[in-house]
């Protein structure tokens, strides 16, 4: 577990996450990451939980329609 500390960024506050929380979350300076809410509290994700479920659609939109997708492709 790592203890985070918040600090003032202008008139808000944020966490500084260190060098070893990037790197296992795969993220570098300027990407976006999420804060989403669990049951025993919240998760700092770099996965957005809307666009992944739009592509779990898209997903099952191009299986039911892989024939036609094919043919369209040609």
């Amino acid at each position: 577990m790592l203890k985070l500390k918040l600090t003032n960024v202008g008139s808000s506050t944020g966490i500084v996450l260190p060098k070893e929380a990037l790197a296992r979350l795969k993220v570098v300076k300027g990407d976006s990451v999420f804060l989403t809410e669990s049951v025993d509290g919240f998760r700092i994700t770099p996965y957005d939980p809307e666009f992944e479920e739009q592509m779990s659609l898209a997903r099952k939109f191009m299986r039911d329609r892989r024939d036609a997708l094919r043919e369209l492709s040609k």
